[in-house]
């Protein structure tokens, strides 16, 4: 039903300002999941590990952020956003700063699994909030401006990063980074609300003159076996295990030591590279959404990306690149293909009811990072096998010959991800379970016309 215009104005300045705490804390998420691709070499010199050592550290955040992908779309869909990231930016300041004070390996491995813990609600709630104060017309556009704000996190972990590096350690990094989250904690508790209605507004539809989208009724647990059991959600895993699975486990460990070693560049000259990367799948997540609002077509933005990210990583293996303009090219185009991931959020909730999408945008997140959970240590694994016994400064040194195998298998995970693409279903940026009920709406009504007018015959 219309509003009147002060509360128009209450609705818009509300949805903005939730809108950015919420990307605060996402921007959190991005750095957290980054940064050791930046200070790796620090972390062999700290605890002394070998290369799928490192990759076990840094996918601890993975394996945990993985797990919890599902209760994550649970607990949105129940408790709301608001409950949902407030515990979790606690929880991942509480192990930020853990990490940043470790003295062992296994002190640092529990503080990462404390972040991933912390962090593993963050996006899922912030997408649900989403679904919740922006229209269906323009899901696409906002979740491509939400990665692209969130990515800045991923680029002040990769040449900022390096930079403050030089005048602080990765300590000290580490704990102030917690202590962010700790406020950013405090800040949703407060203002973050997880629906218009919760705040005495009106639905997102309700202002657009259309009614309500119905209230779950029955137990989430009737309402996960439901998501899982929908076929058409399952294809947007897959692609965003293999193709932006792929792309997080290179740039957020193995993209900066592939420079250093193989190129001979220094820490901050090689954490360039992955800064044009992150870049380039920020812009790549704004541009895909965009154009798939748009286009007003899902499976066509998808596919294109998809092959598009396994031509990058056979360019990376195949053609004679090096530092420079060729390098920071193909980084920047991994990044950007590896984008197009962002439309598969909206083409997963869009085959389920609206009042799970949480749990359907939680089960295709899940593929994204259990392909990265696999790949980051994988890739370590690759290198240990050719590895040359060279040590600089007590950390392995290795040669690009070794990174081209991690290199093919990155390109295999993407050739997964660009299969499941193809199978991705169409929906033309509407809800196919809202749309079906309507048609079927209107077909039932559009008889009983016809009888009743038949029954007002002579």
């Amino acid at each position: 039903m219309p509003i009147e215009s002060a509360d128009s104005r209450r609705f818009r300045r509300l949805r903005w300002s939730i809108f950015a705490i919420l990307i605060l804390a996402y921007m959190t998420v991005y750095f957290h999941r980054m940064a050791p691709g930046v200070v790796a070499a620090d972390l062999m010199a700290s605890f002394q590990t070998s290369g799928a050592a490192l990759g076990s550290l840094a996918a601890m955040y993975y394996y945990i952020y993985t797990a919890m992908q599902i209760p994550a779309g649970v607990l949105a869909d129940t408790l709301g956003t608001r409950v949902g990231v407030a515990l979790g930016c606690l929880v991942a300041g509480a192990g930020s700063i853990l990490f940043g004070v470790a003295e062992t390996f296994d002190a640092a491995a529990t503080g990462r699994f404390l972040v991933g813990l912390g962090v593993s609600v963050v996006f899922v709630g912030l997408m649900r909030s989403n679904t919740q104060w922006f229209s269906e017309r323009s899901y696409g556009a906002i979740s491509g401006l939400t990665l692209l704000l969130g990515n800045i996190g991923s680029i002040l972990a990769a040449g900022p990063l390096a930079v403050l590096l030089v005048a602080a350690s990765w300590r000290h990094v580490f704990v102030g980074i917690g202590i962010l989250s700790v406020l950013i904690a405090l800040l949703t508790a407060l203002f973050v609300r997880s629906r218009p209605e919760d705040a005495g507004l009106p639905s997102v539809r309700e202002l657009e003159g259309l009614p309500a989208h119905p209230a779950r009724h029955r137990h989430w647990l009737h309402d996960l076996r439901g998501v899982f059991a929908t076929r058409a959600v399952w294809p947007s895993f897959f692609m965003m295990f293999g193709v932006t699975g792929s792309l997080f486990a290179f740039a957020g460990l193995w993209g900066v030591p592939l420079m250093r070693d193989g190129f001979g560049l220094a820490r901050t000259e090689a954490s360039l590279y992955t800064t044009a990367a992150l870049t380039g799948f920020a812009l790549g997540c704004f541009v895909m959404g965009w154009l798939s609002d748009h286009l007003g077509r899902r499976k066509p933005v998808i596919v294109g990306a998809s092959g598009l990210s396994v031509l990058v990583w056979l360019a990376l293996i195949l053609l004679p690149w090096g530092p420079g303009w060729s390098g920071l090219t193909l980084y920047a185009l991994l990044g950007f293909a590896a984008g197009g991931f962002v439309v598969g959020y909206a083409a997963a909730k869009e085959v389920v009811p609206p009042g799970v999408a949480g749990m359907a945008i939680a089960l295709v997140n899940t593929g994204l990072f259990l392909g990265a959970a696999i790949l980051q240590p994988a890739f370590g694994w690759t290198l240990d096998l050719t590895w040359d016994g060279a040590l600089v400064d007590g950390v392995r040194q290795y040669a690009l010959s070794d990174y081209r195998h991690g290199l093919w298998l990155s390109s295999g995970f993407a050739l997964l991800g660009l299969a499941a693409a193809l199978f991705v279903r169409e929906t033309r940026c509407r809800n196919l379970t809202t749309a079906c009920a309507s048609s079927m709406t209107e077909a039932v009504s559009g008889k009983l016309d016809g009888v009743q007018a038949s029954a007002r015959r002579p």
